[in-house]
């Protein structure tokens, strides 16, 4: 059950950003998925760490203002080891979509740290790293 858990976490964590066919996109799910005080990493030359809140505002925006429409992103293949009450994942993805009406194709690699609460598995950190 553990790891269809962490599938489905998984799952949610990159529908939070789907915007296609003029859906709204759901950021703040984020706040569900991830712990108060997770952290989330952006790799390469823009190194940015954020606090949760730091990280659904900016996205949240983007995904509803008109800039970015159309835009999914998703895990093409991924592996995930648990040991007790942690799990990590590491995992490729791809992304696409219209920003400033530009369609664009993307992907890169992501890793996701997970601990199990009372309320069931939640993410402690996510790190993410886009190919050029």
């Amino acid at each position: 059950m553990s790891r269809t858990e962490i599938d489905l976490v998984t799952a949610e964590f990159f529908g939070a950003f789907d915007n296609r066919g003029g859906k709204t996109a759901d950021v703040a799910r984020i706040r569900r998925l991830v712990l108060p005080a997770g952290v989330i990493i952006v790799t390469g030359p823009d190194f940015t760490v954020y606090t949760v809140d730091e990280f659904i505002e900016p996205r949240q925006r983007l995904l509803s203002d008109g800039r970015l429409v159309e835009f999914s992103e998703w895990e093409t293949s991924g592996r995930t080891e648990i040991a007790g009450d942690i799990a990590s994942r590491f995992c490729a993805y791809r992304k696409s979509g219209i920003l400033d009406g530009d369609p664009f194709e993307g992907g890169g690699t992501k890793t996701i740290q997970f601990v199990r609460t009372s309320e069931g598995w939640r993410i402690a950190a996510v790190a993410w790293y886009d190919e050029p």
